[in-house]
């Protein structure tokens, strides 16, 4: 791709239409109207770039704005927005912002894709906390998932705080979402998936379980766990621990994934 300079744009209203889209993307969790999520911080706009995601535009901060120029400097086709710092604190998610945000495009997928090969599928019914949902979108990359979905009553996989919890996994793990109940369950009977839960009196013991098939697991919502409709004919997992009774979503998710990664690397 050849180089070119990147000349910057200047917005000093809040009312600009470009900034008050951002803004109402960001304040409901959403991707904007033309179809762009609104990641906040250097290593989200790090991120994005590694993801190889289509980058459209990044707002900087008058602050940071030569930091920003730094790191899109000769790539082709980013529109970079200076606003005054006082405007991009009425546009940050964060206390303490960095002054960058990138507007990105993220990748489209289908569920096919997700339950394709041996599929290890992460299933996010009813999580309400952006942070939790994000972790599991990390733990799943690191562990190999092949993809996430988010059911419809769960936050939303753009929502400024999961993608920073995330890390830039979101940009690159499969993700469908605001999907309705009925449609994963007819996938997993159609891809006849083992689907599991993690239940602190679970029957089945994590380390006696053999997870190199295909499957699903189920991380219900922090209040109530799954729902009824998918816990039936789940499988309950019970993860072997000492003084502790049970773990929180995310973490009982990660280890689950990871005990599925280790037994599949020993499987090679």
């Amino acid at each position: 791709m050849a180089s070119v300079s990147t000349r910057a744009e200047l917005i000093t209203s809040i009312k600009n239409p470009l900034v008050r889209e951002v803004r109402r993307a960001a304040l409901r969790g959403t991707l904007t109207e033309d179809g762009h999520a609104v990641a906040e911080s250097f290593h989200l706009l790090e991120e994005a770039l590694r993801s190889e995601c289509r980058v459209q535009t990044v707002l900087a901060a008058a602050s940071v704005r030569a930091a920003v120029e730094s790191h899109v400097k000769g790539l082709r086709g980013i529109r970079v927005v200076v606003v005054p710092d006082a405007v991009f604190r009425e546009l940050s998610s964060t206390e303490t912002t960095q002054g960058v945000i990138t507007l990105v495009r993220p990748p489209v997928w289908t569920l096919e894709q997700l339950f394709r090969s041996r599929p290890m599928v992460v299933v996010l019914d009813g999580v309400q906390d952006p942070g939790n949902a994000g972790a599991m979108l990390r733990t799943g990359e690191a562990f190999g998932a092949s993809g996430a979905v988010f059911l419809k009553g769960t936050v939303g996989p753009w929502h400024p705080k999961t993608l920073r919890a995330s890390a830039g996994s979101a940009f690159r793990l499969p993700i469908v979402h605001a999907v309705d109940t009925a449609l994963v369950k007819a996938a997993f009977e159609q891809k006849r998936l083992v689907v599991y839960t993690a239940d602190p009196r679970g029957q089945k013991n994590l380390a006696d379980t053999d997870l190199t098939r295909g499957f699903a697991l189920i991380v219900g919502s922090e209040g109530r766990g799954p729902s009824a409709r998918l816990r039936n004919g789940a499988i309950d997992l019970r993860i072997p621990a000492r003084q502790v009774e049970s773990l929180n979503a995310a973490m009982a998710g990660g280890v689950i994934l990871y005990e599925a990664f280790r037994q599949r690397m020993l499987r090679r």
